[in-house]
């Protein structure tokens, strides 16, 4: 759908700084297009919870996605072609419950918004 099976793949899901300009793309650049490749990356963030940060971001554009938005898909899906074989295994272990959580102050340098994040075992075994 996005012409990216090929794709030389990325480390890292989203960037801090964007390029000034940005290559056009006819595929991506449709409305519709963008809209299904984002709701199929929200299902996917059920098995790469990896991904819930920039997919949020990206999905908050749906109706009328820029070339900057464009750009971060290509990324984000890109990522994917490095991260295939990747998953959560789930083990057999205590039943434990445990939490973690972590938050910046004011990280986001265009809108001065903090970021927070969390997860959640139950043992060994990450679930949220």
């Amino acid at each position: 759908m996005a012409n990216l099976s090929d794709c030389k793949p990325l480390a890292n899901p989203t960037c801090t700084k964007l390029p000034q300009d940005f290559s056009p793309d006819t595929v991506l650049s449709d409305p519709s297009t963008y809209r299904r490749i984002i709701g199929s990356l929200q299902y996917l963030i059920l098995t790469h919870p990896d991904i819930a940060y920039s997919v949020n971001l990206l999905s908050q554009h749906m109706h009328e996605p820029r070339p900057q938005h464009i750009y971060l898909l290509k990324r984000l899906l890109r990522y994917l072609q490095g991260t295939i074989a990747f998953g959560i295994p789930i083990t057999k272990s205590n039943l434990r419950l445990t939490s973690f959580s972590d938050a910046d102050w004011a990280g986001d340098p265009v809108s001065r918004k903090s970021t927070s994040g969390y997860c959640s075992f139950l043992g060994n075994t990450i679930i949220s």
